[in-house]
């Protein structure tokens, strides 16, 4: 069951979405891809707002984004818009940067090419985070070996240990002030961040890391845009 938003800090879910998704071979950004009668980064964004802790929804787009707002979320009260950078990370700092303006306590940033996150994952990930201060992500085991190439070439240097090891996913929720002085500190030094969690991995703290569903996958390569269809439409 849903539960009230009083009973919650303020929270407000950030999605980076000014990358134009060059891997998946189309003409314009993956968020924009359609399955069925939505696009992926409604189905993104929908998720989310299902659930009524998160206050609002705010997406950075590319400066020169033509399709948002076309969109029918762009009318939608809870949902509002910064522009975003060349990396993930500057969009990421704008929308917090938002957040922050509204006052919001907690942020949760998710992919916007990830339209198949699961209600019970998103309330799992939410009350598990709020018992703590350092945050948390979605992420899941590692079941299949792990092999790291040869550095430069396509041969196998040796096999990894996957005990211990995950898949990041998202959403990933933070203290906002936190993840904001975190990810200004690494971004500060140079350091590259190839998610949220990493830039307080960076300044020392340990996210928690809670068990996600598999099919919360992202579409990052035509045959995934095949794989979301069947997740939606057998979702349970």
């Amino acid at each position: 069951m849903v539960q009230a938003a009083s009973l919650h800090p303020r929270t407000v879910a950030i999605l980076p979405a000014a990358g134009i998704g060059s891997r998946m071979q189309c003409d314009f950004p993956k968020q924009y891809l359609t399955i069925g009668t939505k696009t992926i980064l409604e189905y993104a964004v929908s998720a989310l707002l299902e659930h009524r802790a998160v206050e609002q929804v705010i997406i950075a787009l590319h400066p020169e984004d033509s399709y948002f707002s076309s969109l029918p979320i762009a009318a939608d009260p809870r949902v509002s818009t910064a522009i975003g950078g060349a990396e993930r990370a500057d969009s990421v700092m704008a929308g917090l940067a938002q957040a922050r303006s509204v006052g919001a306590d907690w942020v949760l940033v998710h992919d916007a090419a990830r339209p198949c996150l699961h209600y019970d994952d998103l309330e799992t990930l939410i009350t598990t985070v709020y018992r703590g201060r350092q945050g948390g992500i979605l992420a899941m085991p590692v079941k299949d070996t792990m092999k790291r190439a040869i550095d430069g070439e396509s041969a196998i240097a040796h096999t990894v240990d996957r005990r211990g090891l995950w898949h990041a996913m998202t959403p990933q929720m933070f203290p906002l002030e936190l993840l904001y002085d975190c990810m200004s500190q690494a971004i500060n030094d140079g350091v590259s961040l190839t998610d949220e969690a990493s830039a307080l991995e960076y300044c020392g703290y340990h996210p928690l890391l809670v068990p996600g569903r598999s099919d919360n996958i992202k579409v990052t390569r035509p045959e995934d845009l095949a794989l979301a269809t069947f997740y939606l439409t057998h979702q349970d």
